[in-house]
């Protein structure tokens, strides 16, 4: 079996109740559940959440919520690992034979059905572990400047002050959206950032956090030109 976990806590501060959401129409987590139906990837896709809203609302867009998140994993220091460790040992105990899983963000509303099959087809093929999101920076952080309790510059690798930008290595960061992984990888807990790692690279302009009010917003407004209609 093949499932995709979609992590949905209720108890977002910066953002008050930001899995549910309405974004540019519909509860952002709506976008998630979406893509992965809509990708055929996936026997089952489920939301771990420990909000009986959030719930509600998936159930709504076709996800399934065969259990809630325990309190104890519902916390501000619940890594994503642990919680899609407890999401397949519950699917053991109900005995599917799970063989590779695929955490999706609740919110990702710039995935895409076919990023995920792009994901899968990788991992089967290349015998990673893990298949996962990533982006180019945009600008070289061999570059990257600090500043000083006084505000002095200094950079972080400075011997690269005088280096050309195209004799720099390209750099690469998650994009937050998807993570494929051989069952047997979550379960020991293996890191998502080795060598056992590849990565599906997005567009830049199909990727933002979304951790504040101010990401919110400009998340919109990149989809509004990106995907509008009229």
């Amino acid at each position: 079996m093949r499932i995709a976990f979609i992590p949905a806590r209720g108890g977002s501060k910066r953002i008050p109740h930001k899995n549910i959401k309405h974004f540019y129409g519909k509860p952002i987590i709506a976008y998630s559940i979406e893509a992965a139906i809509a990708s055929g990837c996936f026997d089952k896709v489920i939301v771990s959440t420990d909000d009986l809203e959030i719930a509600e609302v998936s159930k709504q867009f076709g996800a399934e919520v065969p259990f809630m998140r325990p309190v104890e994993l519902a916390d501000d220091f619940a890594t994503t690992m642990v919680v899609i460790q407890h999401c397949i040992s519950w699917c053991e105990a109900k005995g599917w034979p799970l063989e590779s899983a695929c955490c999706i963000y609740a919110t990702a509303p710039f995935i895409r059905p076919q990023d995920l099959q792009q994901g899968l087809k990788q991992l089967e093929a290349s015998g990673c572990d893990y298949v996962f999101s990533a982006t180019s920076f945009e600008f070289p952080i061999q570059r990257a400047i600090a500043l000083s309790a006084d505000d002095r510059v200094c950079m972080f690798q400075p011997q690269y002050m005088n280096t050309r930008s195209q004799d720099l290595i390209e750099a690469f960061h998650d994009a937050g959206q998807f993570y494929w992984g051989k069952a047997s990888a979550f379960k020991l807990g293996l890191p998502f950032f080795s060598e056992r790692s590849e990565v599906v690279k997005l567009p830049r302009k199909r990727v933002q956090d979304i951790d504040t009010p101010e990401d919110w917003e400009f998340a919109e407004a990149l989809f509004s030109l990106m995907y509008k209609t009229s």
